[in-house]
């Protein structure tokens, strides 16, 4: 990652010279194959035109050179600067290289290989068979992604960064898409028994199957030993992405139930499924992203399976689909929308969970309370989590962080002592 580091004078003159010093230096350096420029705040707010300098130095250095005017995660959303990303893919990479697939070809969509995730779920894909065409992003290339359009399938992981790009594909290029969850031992196992019935060989099956019988056979003793130490206990999770439902199956794998759950940058869809698309007005997100129309590719377009068996499967597997995170939550749980601080000191206080999955700005703030708190964008630089051993890795940590007896001796430093000292004047005459 190159930075043009703005000053006080770029910001009043512009710093697209600054810009295409970069570009060049990158080149020089590291020879890339392609560069992306993403424009941050500032960029957006003094409007330089990166998508003018993106064609020059594309021109200049005979590789792709991508803008994208996603200053801010354009808006109050962050999907919004995904939607704008995977618009980019779609009109500049995807479909520009026609190298041959192998049988049982995948793209892993949503997968961003926190803490090695993608290593795990590939290693078990490919112990089955798979051949994994693309992910995107995590652990991508730029070859591989320019080739998407080959495979034989798209799985979504997380639906609400990227299930743009498989609406686009799947009207492009005929490549039909389902929503997967690898997260959890049940879930991630039973996305491996969809993707095995979509292709529909026995061989498949029967090899799936085996799979998870031997890597279940792995960690079930370790998990059932977890599982007795953590049973009973309970969790919040404020997380973006699809984590938020993703991550419940797993704690109630190892004894934790979910209390409380929502996002911060969810859409109604991610809540409520995608029957409620139709009916979701225009917003301040959608108003900032470009749109473009995708056509069938007359050359390129070719239905992977026919018709009839599409209309079997539609009955049988999440095609195209997903049904949000409502469904899956209990009777008395709470759904939240967009948690603050003040919310979350309530929450802790009224529900005392002892496990919290959140993000950086919260999990401070958490564990001062003397809650143990994880963060599921990062993982704390651990990992992996998907998967059948990240499964194993999950319970692990979290038995480690809510087991130990340092949380009941943390208290919150603002129940302690005052945040703010000062005296009042100038009401003694009220006295």
């Amino acid at each position: 990652m190159s930075v043009t580091k703005f000053g006080k004078l770029a910001i009043v003159f512009g710093g697209v010279k600054k810009l295409e010093m970069a570009v060049d230096e990158a080149v020089e350096l590291f020879h890339p194959k392609a560069i992306s420029i993403s424009a941050t705040c500032p960029v957006g707010l003094i409007g330089d035109d990166i998508n003018a300098v993106a064609k020059e130095m594309s021109a200049k250095h005979g590789i792709k050179v991508l803008s994208f005017n996603c200053e801010g995660y354009k808006g109050v959303s962050q999907s919004a600067g995904h939607h704008i990303a995977n618009n980019k893919l779609m009109t500049d990479v995807i479909g520009t290289n026609d190298k041959p697939v192998k049988e049982y070809s995948l793209n892993l969509l949503g997968e961003y290989n926190i803490g090695g995730d993608e290593w795990e779920i590939t290693r078990v894909l490919h112990k089955i068979g798979y051949n994994i065409v693309s992910t995107m992003t995590g652990n991508g290339s730029i070859e591989e992604i320019a080739n998407a359009h080959k495979a034989d399938l798209n799985v979504i992981q997380c639906h609400r960064s990227i299930n743009y790009i498989a609406e686009m594909i799947e009207t492009k290029y005929g490549l039909p898409w389902i929503k997967v969850n690898f997260i959890g031992v049940e879930s991630f196992s039973q996305s491996l028994r969809d993707i095995a019935k979509y292709f529909g060989d026995e061989a498949l099956i029967q090899r799936t199957e085996e799979v998870i019988a031997e890597e279940t056979e792995q960690i079930r003793e370790e998990m059932q030993l977890i599982k007795t130490k953590l049973d009973g206990k309970t969790a919040v999770l404020f997380v973006g992405g699809s984590r938020a439902h993703h991550y419940q199956g797993l704690l109630r794998e190892i004894g934790i139930e979910t209390l409380v759950a929502g996002y911060e940058f969810g859409h109604r869809d991610d809540y409520e499924g995608r029957d409620v698309i139709p009916y979701i007005k225009m917003d301040a997100d959608s108003r900032n992203i470009e749109e473009i129309k995708v056509e069938k590719d007359e050359k390129k377009y070719s239905m992977r399976i026919p018709e009839s068996r599409m209309e079997e499967l539609k009955k049988e597997l999440p095609w195209a689909s997903y049904e949000g995170l409502i469904k899956d939550m209990k009777d008395g749980s709470l759904i939240i929308d967009d948690l603050n601080h003040a919310e979350t000191e309530k929450i802790i206080d009224i529900l005392k969970p002892e496990f919290f999955g959140s993000g950086i700005k919260d999990k401070y703030m958490i564990q001062k309370m003397g809650v143990y708190s994880k963060q599921l964008h990062s993982y704390d630089y651990s990992g992996p989590y998907a998967g059948f051993q990240g499964a194993m890795n999950f319970a692990r940590d979290v038995a480690a962080g809510v087991l130990t007896p340092a949380w009941s001796y943390v208290k919150a430093p603002w129940n302690c002592e005052p945040i703010l000292n000062g005296k009042l004047e100038g009401v003694e005459k009220y006295a």
